[in-house]
């Protein structure tokens, strides 16, 4: 068994949830997942991190989203530990930009996405260019409500497997 999940697997509810938390972002899913110690193996934690996710509440998920800053920030908007800002400074590291005017136009694209939308724009940002997320920004604001929701559920869902993966290759 992976040691970062042995250790894990044998920590108190609240110490594992809170160990878990930077990978989410959830209150909801971190304990949820936390709950469903003991774990095997990688594969499995994938596994139900992934059920947990797709039964919680929009809430949750709005918890969730809260804690990324904006593509090409480093300030989330509510809470986000020191490990998830980390995590999200190396994801977003291919769309980060020196080029003013795209720097501008991704400002400008997320501000529009946040007034039509009411929270940040998610996307799994890993190895995408600021250009790569501009067109995928632009594309889902052509979604309805619903539709963006799932969708941003979705990029959520990938962030939390990436990260989980980060988490147990951290020792």
């Amino acid at each position: 068994m992976n040691k970062v999940l042995a250790r894990w697997n044998s920590l108190d509810l609240a110490t594992a949830a809170r160990e878990a938390l930077p990978c989410c972002g959830s209150q909801a899913w971190a304990t949820a997942l936390a709950s469903a110690r003991p774990i095997e193996d990688e594969e499995s934690l994938i596994a139900k991190s992934s059920s947990i996710w797709l039964n919680l509440p929009e809430e949750a998920w709005r918890e969730a989203f809260d804690s990324h800053p904006r593509i090409g920030q480093n300030q989330a908007q509510a809470h986000a530990t020191g490990q998830s800002l980390l995590w999200s400074a190396q994801e977003q590291r291919a769309a980060l930009t020196q080029d003013e005017a795209a720097k501008l136009a991704l400002e400008d694209a997320n501000r529009h996405y946040e007034e039509r939308f009411g929270r940040i724009f998610i996307v799994c940002a890993s190895g995408k260019t600021s250009a790569e997320i501009l067109t995928i920004l632009e594309a889902r604001m052509q979604n309805d409500n619903a539709t963006e929701l799932r969708e941003a559920a979705e990029q959520q869902r990938e962030i939390t497997q990436l990260r989980l993966h980060r988490w147990l290759e951290s020792e």
